[in-house]
């Protein structure tokens, strides 16, 4: 939520409920007060996301050959 100040608490809790339910994170309640609950990335979710890493990677490149195209 610090992270993404433009995010309301209801849109952020929709959203880290459906990727658990998608098994991409986890979530570890921890029995503390305040109380505390921590996400993480699922084994799903670390594959997902070196898939993430190399669309980005593909973009990055795709754009320097644009731009030795347009030069």
């Amino acid at each position: 939520e610090r992270n993404i100040p433009e995010i309301t608490r209801t849109m952020l809790t929709r959203q880290l409920r459906q990727l658990e339910d998608d098994k991409l994170i986890v979530r570890k309640v921890y029995a503390e007060v305040p109380p505390r609950v921590e996400y993480s990335l699922s084994e799903m979710g670390e594959k997902f996301r070196k898939v993430l890493d190399q669309i980005e990677l593909f973009g990055f490149e795709y754009i320097e050959e644009l731009r030795k195209c347009n030069a």
